[in-house]
């Protein structure tokens, strides 16, 4: 249960640091560069597929917070989620380096056709992907207030409790991250739990190294995190009276933050009873039969939750399901990252759950029956 609040926490950190800093960039630059990349859209699926092509959860949590501020289509997203195999991507490239690669090479290119044609397939249903705010507010008599200079020390001796709050927020966040409670365990190697040494008696050495690098070592992922963070954290000190309160406070802290976080820890919450009491003998149904077993890797990846999928890599690193059982799960999947989608919109949530899991079960068919 522990696990499940600080996994929420962290997701809820970082994709409210992450629009932080989005909002910010915003009103910097008087919305230039939203609009730009709003009219490219070739443009937005290769940046989305390229931050889901990043193993782990950090890119598709950054696309789902682009989206939610219309930086961003639905087939975007689509292209994101369709792209990452989040935290599996680690332990994958762990075991098979060089199919690895290739997977994921496979899935950035998969996802950004697919995002072209949802966007082609959806443009007539303006409804599917409406969301609970539309786009960042830029006021121009308030654009030189995101450093007022001279008046930052003011600020601080007359701090405003929203100041104070976000403030404090933030660097209980950077205490959390560089204690090692946040970061490390929520996103690197959530399989450990899996017996990958059963696989090769090669691998055992580079396990135990990824363990312990794991559970207190630094990698780009908690450097990325305690990096936003700390620039966030600059934001909120510096930052206007007015920017802070219209703009971080009100809509990002009291509007998107608390229903990212309730939705997040519902979800991981349901994950957690079902997981916890619900043991399923992959392996078994693997040996029953290919077709059913395709069924059973997309079901499976229905989940939004890094763990239940890192079966599928352990198996295919050992020879035990062929290529296409793997990419049908790796389509359907996307580890933690739709989760903040359903603070946004749900509609929107089952409508990309809904194009993956008939993507991966057409890829993995294909693939199955000697297509390719």
């Amino acid at each position: 249960m522990l696990d499940v609040l600080r996994h929420t926490v962290m997701i809820t950190g970082f994709v409210f640091v992450m629009m932080l800093v989005i909002e910010y960039l915003n009103v910097l630059t008087r919305g230039v560069w939203q609009s730009r990349i709003s009219r490219n859209l070739w443009g937005q699926y290769l940046l989305a597929a390229a931050l889901g092509a990043v193993p782990g959860c950090l890119g598709a949590f950054a696309a789902v917070a682009m989206y939610s501020h219309g930086f961003l289509s639905i087939g975007a997203v689509v292209a994101s989620m369709v792209a990452t195999m989040g935290d599996e991507a680690f332990v994958l490239l762990a075991l098979e380096p060089s199919r690895g690669i290739a997977v994921i090479a496979g899935l950035f290119a998969l996802g950004i056709g697919v995002g072209a044609l949802t966007d082609l397939a959806t443009r007539k249903f303006e409804h599917i992907d409406k969301l609970c705010c539309q786009g960042f507010e830029v006021h121009e008599e308030f654009v030189g207030s995101y450093f007022p200079r001279g008046k930052i020390l003011q600020q601080w001796r007359e701090c405003t409790a929203a100041r104070g709050i976000l403030a404090v927020v933030l660097v209980a966040l950077i205490i959390g991250i560089v204690w090692g409670q946040i970061g490390h365990h929520d996103l690197d190697h959530l399989g450990h739990s899996v017996h990958i040494e059963e696989i090769e008696h090669d691998h055992e050495e580079e396990q135990a190294a990824d363990t312990e690098h794991s559970q207190g070592g630094w990698n780009w992922i908690r450097v990325t995190m305690l990096v936003t963070a700390l620039v966030a954290l600059v934001i909120v000190a510096t930052v206007s009276d007015h920017f802070l309160e219209e703009h971080l406070w009100l809509h990002i802290a009291k509007e998107h933050l608390p229903r990212i976080f309730l939705w997040t820890l519902g979800a991981l919450l349901i994950i957690y009873f079902l997981t916890d009491y619900l043991h399923l003998d992959i392996e078994s149904m693997a040996r029953e039969g290919r077709w059913i077993f395709l069924l059973v890797a997309c079901l499976v990846g229905l989940i939004p939750q890094s763990g239940p999928h890192m079966v599928f890599v352990t198996l295919f690193a050992s020879g035990t399901i062929p290529l296409g059982m793997l990419l049908a799960n790796a389509i359907v999947q996307d580890g933690h990252g739709m989760l903040p989608l359903l603070a946004y919109s749900r509609r929107t949530f089952f409508v990309v759950k809904a194009i993956k899991f008939i993507i991966g079960m057409g890829v993995g068919a294909l693939a199955l029956s000697g297509l390719f």
